[in-house]
């Protein structure tokens, strides 16, 4: 599309396919004072909503005031590094993977608490719970809005609020193994003995600690398993 001069940032030739546009959030307001002297934004909007930049200054937060926020949803930087190492009867091989440089956005739809959606109730993740606005502590940059029994619109918008870095590291396969020496193994009639344990998904490192980060926004989906193995080679 080709916007006038004044709406250039919503072009968006020269971006990634996968950039995300989206709205600034400046905090949250501190009470309904404060939203009846700002902007118009979305639904009924209260003390503890997510305050939004008018970027274009109109008056009103739309569509207009979308700007390209965070890197892109697809990783720009895939990688991968291991190696095996040896001494005498033992062995060990590692292998790392990860990605860097892209953002995914936290579906606050899928995390709200108290919040019944068809025949089930969304739990109450402990981050809501340690942070988030109330009249009582009136936190305007807590994790999580006023709590509501609704969906409230305003709060549910594609933002900076809910941006967070997908980049990640994580150790992917580990393997220790011991081959048995020839004298012990030729007694029992075999012509080689290994033992080993291996384990995979072990550990992973992100900036973000709410969930796997590899899962990106769909957070409580199903956790991506660790798997974990001892076992004995053999051969006659």
């Amino acid at each position: 599309l080709d916007y006038p001069d004044e709406l250039s940032y919503l072009r968006q030739k020269g971006n990634s396919v996968a950039q995300t546009y989206g709205l600034i959030a400046e905090r949250l307001f501190i009470d309904d004072e404060e939203v009846a002297n700002s902007p118009t934004q979305f639904g009924d909007v209260r003390g503890g909503d997510i305050k939004y930049r008018d970027v274009n200054g109109d008056g009103v937060i739309s569509n207009t005031d979308r700007v390209p926020i965070g890197l892109p949803r697809v990783p720009e930087l895939i990688f991968g590094f291991g190696g095996t190492v040896g001494y005498k009867d033992f062995d060990l091989s590692i292998f790392f993977q990860g990605s860097g440089r892209s953002s995914f956005f936290i579906d606050p739809s899928l995390i709200q608490p108290f919040f019944i959606n068809g025949r089930s109730e969304s739990g109450l993740l402990q981050a809501i719970a340690d942070s988030h606005w109330s009249e009582e502590n009136r936190d305007v940059y807590a994790f999580w809005p006023r709590l509501s029994t609704t969906q409230e619109v305003n709060n549910n918008q594609v933002s900076t609020w809910w941006m967070r870095n997908g980049s990640f590291l994580r150790l992917k396969n580990i393997e220790a193994g011991y081959n048995a020496p020839e004298k012990f193994y030729e007694k029992l009639g075999l012509k080689n003995l290994r033992v080993y344990a291996s384990a995979i998904n072990v550990a992973v490192w992100s900036s973000f600690d709410l969930w796997d980060p590899e899962q990106g926004a769909n957070g409580l989906g199903y956790p991506i398993q660790g798997v974990y193995n001892v076992g004995l080679t053999a051969r006659f």
